[in-house]
């Protein structure tokens, strides 16, 4: 605290100042908040203890307006000497001290000024100092020389200084240029000296200009940025240009142009993108040709078929529409070979409820699961034995009610993805005959998935259960 009764104990305690000269240290103190706001600094007044050996502080003022150098105040402790030199110098000598290095007593540089407080008698009362915090700036400072002395040695390495061993340009693919400000070739590795000869079938000698030889680095060489990348097609070749301006000292010593040929990686995307495209059209006709098989056999269902087939085109109709389903997710989503097996479950649980629900029964359908992507092939294995075991729950679950519920859940445990599809229906009777809707089930997850299927009673109704390996999941 810089009160006037604080200072005034501390003077009379700790120093041979008297009752005026005390009082003008505590008339500058009144002015130290203003200075240390305005400094963006910390401000300190430091007198000299009564064996004029060591100073004490006696006021401070930390700054509002940055962060402060210390952490706990510092109003009552010793400045010593060997930290402070230029705060005893001051005190000794009454001349002032601007930009001294020194070291608080919490271990952090600053840079410190130093002026001294005189009394009507002119004589040297006080010190009053400012500490600024240089450390980050010190720092920095260390960081640019090691980065200057870095780039100094991996510019000698580059350039080929040691006699020794072989420049490394030599031992890159990348065609690579050293050139002066304007373009004047200093040197060329192999790869650029083959690429040069390739694209004009003549030889860009020492001395020369790059951009007489190779006209298209014209813009490349002469841009102002210091690093500058681009790419460029010339002579049906696409090459990736990078242009690093090479300095030392703050002085230019020349500019290094790496070229590389990205020809095959180009045409390599590009055949990729065609079979993507390819991949779509193929899974956008897959649909198209599912939804019109099932179109036919709607149409011939509306045309009139024997009530006891009818049940059995309804199951083909589900299942193809089922398959489609897998489809219609790979397009809406931006992968051409996976499917979102909540997307997916969710699609063909409402499609079917939705189709078998009648007026007599309502049926509602919840799922709950996380977001997983499995690949087409698996999924449609996964849509037909989902198809199956809610259209199981419809024609055997709610027989002789007028509502039901069904839940399709699923997770990933460990290695394995868990499908369940539970009801709350009249409950699965274990010495019945399976349905075909249920060898199918146990078929295509045994052969086709590597998995387990489960049927089982439970508490309220049924559950169906199928786990499957997570290998081959994104």
């Amino acid at each position: 605290m810089n009160d006037a009764v604080s200072i005034k104990s501390i003077c009379e305690e700790h120093t041979s100042l008297s009752p005026v000269e005390i009082q003008t240290i505590i008339e500058v103190s009144n002015t130290l908040q203003y200075t240390a706001d305005l400094s963006k600094a910390n401000i300190f007044i430091d007198c000299l203890m009564k064996d004029n050996k060591h100073a004490i502080v006696v006021a401070e003022a930390a700054p509002t307006t940055t962060r402060p150098i210390y952490e706990n105040p510092v109003v009552g402790k010793k400045a010593y000497e060997t930290f402070e030199p230029g705060v005893y110098y001051c005190l000794r000598s009454g001349n002032a001290m601007t930009s001294n290095r020194a070291i608080t007593q919490e271990r952090t540089q600053v840079e410190q000024s130093v002026v001294p407080i005189h009394s009507s008698e002119n004589r040297v009362i006080g010190a009053l100092v400012m500490e600024k915090d240089i450390s980050d700036q010190l720092k920095e400072r260390a960081e640019l020389k090691a980065l200057s002395k870095t780039a100094e040695s991996l510019s000698d390495v580059l350039l080929g200084v040691s006699e020794k061993q072989p420049m490394i340009p030599d031992l890159i693919e990348e065609a690579f240029f050293f050139v002066e400000e304007e373009g004047n070739l200093l040197y060329s590795n192999p790869a650029a000296i083959n690429l040069v000869h390739g694209l004009t079938g003549k030889e860009c000698k020492s001395g020369e200009n790059l951009i007489h030889c190779l006209p298209f680095l014209e813009d490349i060489i002469l841009h102002p940025d210091d690093l500058f990348v681009t790419e460029v097609e010339i002579s049906n070749k696409i090459f990736k240009v990078k242009k690093i301006l090479l300095s030392q000292h703050d002085k230019y010593n020349g500019k290094f142009i790496v070229l590389r040929d990205m020809t095959d990686l180009r045409d390599k995307e590009k055949e990729l993108i065609m079979k993507s495209v390819a991949i779509q059209e193929i899974h956008h006709r897959v649909k198209n040709n599912l939804q019109t098989v099932a179109s036919l056999l709607r149409l011939q269902m509306r045309r009139g078929i024997p009530e006891e087939s009818k049940v059995y085109f309804l199951e083909s109709l589900n299942r193809i529409l089922s398959i489609a389903s897998v489809y219609e997710v790979i397009l809406s989503n931006s992968s051409i070979d996976e499917v979102d097996i909540y997307e997916l479950i969710e699609k063909i649980g409402t499609m079917l409820v939705y189709m078998e629900t009648s007026a007599e029964t309502k049926v509602g359908i919840s799922f709950e699961g996380i977001n997983l992507t499995i690949e087409s092939k698996r999924a449609v294995s996964v849509a037909l034995v989902i198809n199956e075991l809610i259209q199981n729950c419809m024609n055997h679950a709610f027989r002789g009610r007028n509502s039901g519920k069904i839940l399709v859940s699923f997770r990933h445990e460990e290695d394995y993805i868990k499908i369940s599809v539970k009801d709350n229906g009249i409950g699965y009777i274990p010495h019945t005959k399976p349905s075909l809707g249920l060898e199918i089930v146990n078929m295509m997850v045994e052969n086709d998935l590597a998995g387990e299927f489960q049927l089982q009673k439970v508490v309220q109704g049924t559950e169906a259960s199928i786990a499957f390996p997570f290998k081959g999941m994104m």
